[in-house]
């Protein structure tokens, strides 16, 4: 009988030390009408409860999916805090760069083009995994920091928070033979102005995201001062002046916040000091570390997809 016990004991702990099986990026199809003709995958950690975030990767022009799933740490982070998280993927036919079409007056528009199949891919995340409605996230780099702000714009009452890295304002250019004035920096409206582009795109009178944009300061491709028109539309958007309430360094870099009336940090700028256009990461096995170098995937000993879940409050 005592032996009988001991291998039984022994079983067990042999069960609990088996890893659960590790999640995959899967590619899911005919999660609605998808206007904008993209492609969704999502990476969903084994046994995630129901109730937990959604986060929502827009990947930055000549990349892919596939190219940072891994490499901006955000899988790694999925498993760790459990959440879900939708990457959608820009095709060839769409832009010959794959970069997601912000610009496009029908692709930054609520119920229509991109914007619409990128809030489609939500609605099917959250019906099939029991996600949590309020606590949605988005974030993107280069292009995809661009078209960030657009769902934030265009679905406040869908997102709650986003972090913008390397885009620029929303409605900085309705058509591609504006959006290289946009890239270049040169499009530079007041904050009221730059406010009632967010307000017109949707009659919203809750709350609305908040807002934390990175930008390098030797970004050539994405000229730096969008991050100073970006903080000028949110800040207008959430009815704050242009003084931050809080002008700090984060690992050296500067870095300001501007809190609403009752203390709440709506939006923030991290202005990475020498960076050039791409994706942050910190390599290592840091707590706060994350991320694999590369072409797009640039390290500046800052983690943004770290600082993202800190901003998020996952």
């Amino acid at each position: 009988m005592r032996e009988r016990i001991l291998r039984a004991i022994g079983a067990l702990c042999l069960l609990a030390a088996t890893p659960a099986s590790a999640a995959t990026l899967t590619e899911v199809t005919g999660f609605g009408s998808n206007p904008g003709n993209l492609q969704m995958f999502e990476y969903v950690p084994t046994g995630l409860a129901a109730g937990r975030p959604l986060v929502v990767y827009l990947h930055g022009c000549g990349t892919g999916v596939t190219q940072v799933d891994n490499e901006t740490g955000w899988t790694m982070w999925a498993e760790q805090h459990q959440f879900a998280l939708v990457f959608p993927q820009q095709k060839t036919s769409n832009n010959a760069s794959r970069c997601f079409n912000w610009f496009n007056s029908a692709d930054q528009t609520r119920g229509s083009g991109e914007a619409l199949s990128i809030k489609q891919m939500v609605d099917w995340a959250v019906s099939h995994h029991a996600l949590d409605v309020n606590r949605i996230y988005v974030t993107g780099v280069s292009a995809g920091g661009a078209m960030t702000v657009v769902m934030l714009a265009a679905y406040p009452d869908v997102f709650k928070a986003g972090q913008s890295r390397q885009g620029g304002p929303y409605k900085c250019a309705t058509s591609l033979l504006q959006s290289s004035g946009c890239t270049n920096g040169t499009v530079n409206l007041t904050p009221q102005q730059w406010g009632d582009k967010v307000r017109g795109a949707f009659g919203w009178s809750g709350p609305w995201p908040r807002l934390s944009i990175w930008h390098g300061s030797a970004d050539t491709v994405a000229s730096p001062n969008n991050l100073t028109e970006l903080m000028e539309q949110w800040t207008n958007v959430h009815g704050h002046n242009l003084t931050p309430d809080v002008s700090d360094t984060v690992n050296g870099y500067p870095h300001k916040v501007y809190k609403d009336v009752s203390g709440t940090a709506v939006v923030e700028t991290y202005s990475i000091t020498g960076a050039i256009h791409g994706e942050f990461v910190d390599p290592g096995t840091g707590p706060t570390q994350c991320g694999v170098a590369s072409t797009y995937f640039l390290d500046y000993n800052m983690c943004a997809s770290y600082y993202a879940l800190l901003w998020f409050g996952i």
